[in-house]
């Protein structure tokens, strides 16, 4: 099952920020228009009332000046204006000053009920041309006068006002977003610091430090960064030199080992076949023990720096596969491939000779040895007819001292030692690495890309901080 991958520390802080912002904002807006409309409202009630009050006096100065009076020709007389329409109910029948365009139908039963009860009565309602203020006064002679109050022009102030506040909290969210966002790269900073300086340490360079007085706040991170960069460094020293003090050491004792073995050797016709036999047994271990130490001297001098020069990797390639014995044909270039590579000369002759002693020892020999790539990048590779490699094993036979080449290998396998560890040594070196796959047909397929692009000459530490 697929993992969902979780919003990285500053899509988190500016999302805090512009949730922040907005809830603050909205919050800050729904006061503010609740607050306003209420206001507004209320004084727009106040003055349509007293508007209302006027207008039924002088109706009502107009229908006691008559016994028959006209209501239509009354109700002429007051200054409404468009936004106002006035309405009497007399004797059973409702006047309108103009005709009737639903006005009439607007006015609630409710508030009619109260205004014949004898009481001032005011309500919101909605007509066919918006919203309104509805406002009924009975008048001395038992007649009711209404007025309907249009409330759009207010409805449109509103609307404009709801509209202004929603922009300012979208700015308002976007600010505190561009704030979060600011404010969580300022503190991410250091962190970026640190991993540069971590980046560095893992590629080799071991004299990456931070400035404790950069970040004040972060001055015990750095303490403790730089303390424990300061203990790898020593660490790793120390199994530097001694693994080159101990190959050193041995080196004369396994020359010794070795002309006693050359001199059992050439007399072996003298001496009887379980002696020659372990005579021959005691060369072979020699002989693995003295690659052995080189091995070990080469990963003792590991940080040295890469010293990258043009080389015919073709050619260079041709030669190691005759000194080991193989014919040079073995040797496969992919056509119109620029082979001169700017390469530590030692280090990538170093690779095809760990990558043809392990196809010997455990794949029955190279079956081919493959050079191409690209202007950018370089590629190796190396064909065995071995058993091949498991996949649960792929990652783990570069390292040091891996014990046989296949799942089901015998306690009594010798392993792979450091040749493999060093041939992912050079490649990270040249900015690389190692892997190896299945050959098509069977076997084993080991293949070193190298990164052609460096140009300036860089250690070789392994990136976990190890030797191997």
């Amino acid at each position: 099952m697929r993992r969902l991958r979780h919003p990285g520390l500053r899509v988190r802080v500016t999302a805090a920020f512009a949730l922040g912002a907005l809830v603050i904002s909205a919050t800050i807006a729904i006061a503010s228009f609740q607050i306003t409309q209420q206001t507004l409202l209320s004084g727009r009630e106040r003055s349509a009332l007293r508007a209302a009050y006027f207008d039924a006096n002088v109706t009502n100065a107009g229908l006691a000046a008559d016994y028959d009076p006209d209501v239509h020709e009354v109700l002429r007389t007051l200054d409404t204006g468009s936004s106002r329409h006035a309405i009497v109910y007399r004797n059973g029948r409702f006047y309108s000053r103009t005709a009737d365009t639903g006005y009439t139908k607007a006015l609630p039963a409710d508030l009619q009920s109260l205004v014949g009860s004898g009481q001032t009565a005011v309500q919101r309602v909605r007509t066919d041309s918006g919203p309104a203020l509805a406002i009924g006064i009975p008048l001395p002679d038992g007649s009711r006068f209404y007025m309907i109050d249009s409330m759009n022009e207010l409805d449109r102030t509103l609307r404009v006002m709801s509209l202004v506040l929603a922009l300012v909290a979208a700015a308002t969210t976007a600010a505190g977003a561009a704030l979060g966002a600011y404010a969580s790269r300022r503190v991410l900073r250091p962190m970026h610091v640190v991993a540069d300086a971590a980046r560095d340490i893992a590629g080799g360079d071991l004299t990456a430090r931070l400035d404790p007085a950069t970040e004040p706040d972060l001055e015990r991170l750095t303490t403790s960064f730089n303390r424990m960069v300061d203990q790898l460094a020593a660490r790793l020293e120390r199994d530097r030199r001694f693994a080159a003090d101990v190959s050193h050491e041995l080196r004369s004792p396994l020359q010794t080992l070795a002309a006693a073995a050359s001199v059992l050797a050439r007399r072996r016709e003298q001496l009887d076949p379980r002696t020659a036999q372990a005579a021959s047994l005691v060369a072979d271990e020699v002989e693995r023990f003295q690659t052995l130490v080189t091995d070990l001297l080469e990963l003792a001098r590991a940080d040295q720096a890469v010293d990258r020069r043009p080389t015919d990797v073709g050619e260079l390639a041709r030669q190691v596969v005759a000194r080991k014995g193989f014919d040079p044909a073995t040797v496969v270039t992919e056509p119109g491939a620029d082979l001169v590579w700017p390469v530590d000369r030692r280090r990538f002759e170093q690779i095809i000779a760990n990558l043809l002693d392990n196809a010997v020892r455990h794949g029955g020999g190279p079956v081919a040895v493959r050079l191409g790539g690209t202007p950018a990048s370089g590629r190796l590779e190396v064909d065995d007819e071995g058993p091949g490699v498991p996949p649960t094993d792929r990652v783990s036979i570069f390292d040091r001292f891996v014990r046989g080449r296949a799942a089901n290998a015998r306690a009594d396998s010798d392993g792979t030692g450091l040749g493999l560890a060093l041939v992912r040594q050079h490649a990270l070196a040249h900015g690389g690495d190692a892997t190896v796959v299945d050959r098509p047909g069977g076997g084993a397929r080991f293949r070193v890309d190298l990164d052609l692009t460096q140009e300036q000459p860089s250690g070789s530490g392994p990136a976990d901080g190890r030797l191997g």
